[in-house]
């Protein structure tokens, strides 16, 4: 049900009749659950509407012709619930988190709204036969599947949902109805790699196109996995091990299907894939050819750079990392120095006391880790003149880090203030360098 809050002026909506309060409750006779519905008929150039007037006490349905894509000129009530997780997974990386920080980080969601429209992976345990029906009726694609293991048996297990298992049927009903899947495996050394892996890998590109790729990625362990349940973090060996498995079965497709997290190539201390391997880069939220497309637009900027380039002064910038992209950063903030004249630039990796030494992202560093680390920085001679900031280490429009601390009081604990994150622009290539996951 969605109750109408503004019928604008002129629009379709005025001139059907609506006002401010009525609640349309179905669409074509299929019940209005949100606002993904009124979305989807909006493109359509003809269906009835069912709403309800509560001044009158009746419902009437209205018969819609109008332009595909024409939009009625409704606003509504918000009325969505965020569809949360109902599984218990071994590898979950909400139950390895400390108390006190944002309230936000502690919500599982497993929204199938929330896949379609931002690209949050989703279990679908929590589905029902209506809710996979409405995916397909409303061409809610593409969607963002965590599969984890297409062995119903071994996926009961890991998701410890007794419904895991339908997911065999789940992807076969999505693909079947013309649905678009990426889909990801969080994997567990021991359990879903190896054959198992292969296993997974086979079942879902039997569905290809439909089924686009499958995103192998590790269990973030942080130090707070305390009475959970057993996983060991990845080293050298297995990373090459995974990353020789997914060559050989992408050989055996004849398609980059099979998509390693960066991290895999870290570990294995191997060169990164080339740009080209990741397409379109669908995956690129989930870590999946980050690196890649990063390196690639740094090279591409420094090619465009103009010979002999000079700052107007000479500045020297600290350059923020996590321990696993150092390495990265490092060898091209050295080629910055040497294409730009006056700049220098060092790169700090800071060690993720918060999460343990385990999580090396960027992403998961915190306000507390990076005041830590550059306070240290500077006890030990070093100087610089701007610190430049991964905005991956901030809330989405908002300055805040995981721990709870502020980019103000980040500055103030510093004493600091020419402290820029990446997105404000600047002269060049550090910028660039701040991207980095």
């Amino acid at each position: 049900m969605l109750k109408i809050t503004k019928v604008q002026r002129d629009s379709l909506g005025k001139l059907l009749g609506l006002e401010v309060g009525d609640e349309i409750i179905a669409f074509d006779g299929f019940a209005c659950e949100d606002e993904l519905d009124y979305l989807y008929y909006c493109e359509a150039s003809q269906f009835t509407m069912t709403v309800r007037d509560k001044r009158r006490n009746r419902d009437a349905t209205i018969t819609v012709r109008k332009e595909e894509g024409e939009d009625l000129g409704l606003e509504f009530e918000n009325n969505t619930a965020i569809r949360t997780c109902h599984n218990r997974c071994v590898f979950c990386f909400v139950d390895q988190m400390p108390k006190g920080m944002r309230e936000s980080l502690y919500v599982k969601d497993d929204d199938y709204g929330m896949s379609f429209s931002c690209g949050n992976f989703v279990t679908l345990t929590n589905l029902s036969d209506e809710g996979l029906e409405r995916i397909v009726r409303l061409k809610l694609s593409p969607l963002y599947v965590s599969v984890h293991t297409m062995n119903p048996a071994l996926r009961v297990k890991l998701l410890r949902n007794r419904f895991a298992g339908k997911i065999v049927d789940q992807i076969d009903r999505l693909a079947k109805g013309g649905i678009e899947i990426h889909c990801q495996a969080v994997l567990v050394p021991g359990e879903n790699d190896g054959e198992e892996l292969a296993y997974t890998a086979r079942k879902l590109f039997s569905y290809y196109p439909a089924v686009r790729d499958l995103a192998c990625v590790p269990t973030g362990i942080t130090k707070y996995r305390e009475g959970l349940y057993p996983i060991s973090d990845v080293d050298k060996e297995y990373s090459e091990k995974l990353l020789d498995l997914v060559d050989e079965l992408n050989e055996e497709f004849g398609v980059n299907f099979l998509l390693p997290a960066d991290e895999y190539f870290v570990k294995a201390e191997r060169p990164f894939k080339q740009a080209e391997f990741y397409g379109e880069f669908e995956q690129i939220e989930n870590g999946i050819g980050m690196t890649a497309k990063f390196l690639s637009e740094a090279y591409a900027a420094l090619a465009e750079l103009p010979e002999n380039m000079t700052l107007d002064e000479k500045k020297k910038s600290l350059i923020i990392s996590g321990v696993s992209a150092e390495k990265i950063n490092r060898a091209l903030a050295e080629k910055c120095c040497e294409a730009i004249g006056g700049l220098e630039a060092d790169v700090l990796p800071v060690v993720n006391e918060f999460f343990g030494s385990t999580v090396t992202c960027t992403g998961l560093l915190t306000g507390k880790n990076i005041l830590a680390a550059v306070e240290g920085y500077k006890k030990s001679g070093g100087a610089f003149d701007e610190i430049v900031l991964p905005a991956n280490t901030l809330k989405e429009f908002e300055d805040v880090f995981l721990c709870g601390m502020t980019l103000r009081q980040l500055k103030k604990k510093l004493k600091f203030d020419n402290i820029r994150i990446n997105r404000d622009g600047g002269y060049g290539l550090v910028d660039i360098l701040s991207t980095i996951e």
